[in-house]
């Protein structure tokens, strides 16, 4: 699947490797991420398409901001990770 702007991706090389980042925009056979913790949205990671995996293409406030180019910022980033990451692997008590 082609990675486009506004979806979820994971790391798979480098020092970042697992990570979840959103995509903030795409620049050939580059694509700039951030999570808003250790890559921030005034300086995203900047990766080659090759070395992420496609994760989901998500469909909320956020990718819509992201899509509009309308300022987004860091705790809503890491807030749509953490709640997306729960709807995949939620808590395993009891």
């Amino acid at each position: 699947m082609e990675i486009a702007k506004s979806n979820i991706v994971r790391s798979d090389a480098g020092r970042d490797k697992g990570k979840l980042f959103y995509v903030l925009d795409t620049q050939g056979e580059y694509l700039l991420l951030a999570d808003g913790k250790s890559r921030k949205v005034e300086s995203p990671k900047r990766k080659k398409r090759r070395h992420v995996l496609f994760v989901a293409a998500e469909e909320n406030r956020l990718s819509g901001k992201i899509k509009g180019e309308e300022k987004i910022t860091n705790s809503e980033l890491r807030k749509a990770l953490a709640a997306f990451r729960e709807e995949d692997y939620p808590s395993q008590e009891g």
